[in-house]
């Protein structure tokens, strides 16, 4: 079956062709943003895998909707299959080290030559240039030197790392992603193909603007678990409950707020809410009223209200929260409950065509639908 009779014309980048160097991490999660909406992402993987976390390709959830291919780039005839396809592209995503990718011949010289309207991604961490670029890291680190894990934990406690989301895909994936789509809208208007230095320091140093700009007008402290967004603002924070769960609180604006330490229970006892002195006390009086019923009961006491107030559900329970099975936030696909792609759009959705490909299944199926005909004759893979 090829892509086309799997509906890969449900997207708005429908006829957009993708060649994705296997990678790990925010490459991957990059390449399948752009599958779920439409993209034909191919995948090329090396034979022996990538190395990195192992998973069983079955579950790699960042490999849906791609098919895969299996070359070998360490020879001159697996180099040559790629630039056949790269000839055929609209856009390269390769996560390397600085480099690497040049050594193997597919560097942006070398695929630009083939296709001077390519747009070539390459996402890192640190870079395609500075002191760093050509050292190891990951997440942690690169999230760390931007400033932006020191506003992430308590004011008494170390930075608390948010897993890889920070980092990796918010900083990382989707800023590729962006830079993708706007190198490629510059070049089906009449420009040139390019590159994309999608740098995870770049793009997470990028999400602090608020930040930098609240610091800068004196309204953040560069101190954590002291701001108002930060956990040092009373009503707004997470609060345990007494069967161990948590409620998330967030209502900032005063209309909210009244509706919140009413509903809570606190209205004629709760310390004045702009009296700074006081929110140590606020927040005592908040957390012990949340201990005196379960998660469930708080979330039925403040369900439907404005009082900005959410159970923090884990990640088994989130497909089961009313509002995101209303929205099918998640979608059951192959036998795996997983988010269905987003953001959505009113004439051309995103779909999840395909479970995760597997390494080299769909080489055939890429000849015929690319014209590439190498990947046959000529793959030594």
């Amino acid at each position: 079956m090829t892509v086309a009779e799997e509906g890969a014309a449900s997207g708005p980048l429908a006829g957009v062709r993708v060649v994705e160097l296997a990678g790990i991490g925010p490459g991957p999660f990059a390449a399948m943003v752009l599958a779920d909406l439409g993209a034909d992402v191919v995948r090329v993987d090396r034979p022996g895998g990538t190395r990195g976390l192992r998973i069983d390709p079955d579950y790699d959830l960042a490999n849906r909707n791609k098919r895969s291919v299996l070359i070998d780039l360490k020879t001159d005839g697996g180099t040559a299959v790629v630039l056949d396809l790269v000839e055929r592209a609209d856009i390269l995503i390769e996560g390397y080290r600085p480099g690497v990718a040049e050594k193997l011949g597919l560097g942006p010289d070398d695929c630009l030559a083939r296709n001077p309207k390519l747009v070539y991604g390459r996402m890192t961490g640190w870079g395609q240039e500075g002191p760093l670029a050509r050292t190891a890291g990951h997440d942690i680190g690169y999230i760390a030197v931007t400033g932006a894990l020191s506003m992430i934990g308590t004011a008494d406690g170390p930075p608390i790392a948010p897993v890889n989301l920070l980092g990796d895909y918010a900083g990382g994936s989707l800023y590729l992603a962006i830079g993708l789509l706007a190198a490629l809208h510059h070049a089906r208007a009449g420009g040139p193909g390019q590159v994309v230095d999608a740098a995870i320091v770049d793009g997470t140093a990028h999400l602090t603007a608020a930040t930098h700009g609240m610091m800068a007008a004196g309204g953040w402290r560069d101190q954590r678990g002291t701001n108002l967004l930060d956990g040092g603002c009373p009503f707004y924070g997470t609060y345990e409950t007494a069967d161990g769960g948590y409620m998330a609180v967030g209502p900032l604006e005063r209309k909210f707020y009244t509706e919140f330490i009413e509903l809570l229970g606190i209205a004629d006892k709760a310390p004045a809410r702009d009296d700074f002195d006081s929110w140590a006390a606020l927040s005592d009086a908040i957390a012990d009223r949340f201990k005196e019923r379960t998660r469930e009961e708080w979330t039925a006491v403040f369900g439907g209200s404005d009082a900005c107030v959410a159970p923090v559900l884990s990640l088994r329970e989130a497909p089961s929260h009313p509002h995101l099975a209303a929205r099918s936030t998640f979608l059951d696909h192959g036998g795996i409950t997983q988010p269905a792609p987003a953001p959505r759009f009113s004439a051309t959705p995103g779909a999840v065509r395909r479970g995760p490909a597997r390494p080299g299944a769909d080489t055939d199926e890429v000849a015929h639908d690319w014209g590439v005909t190498s990947l046959i004759e000529g793959n030594p893979s």
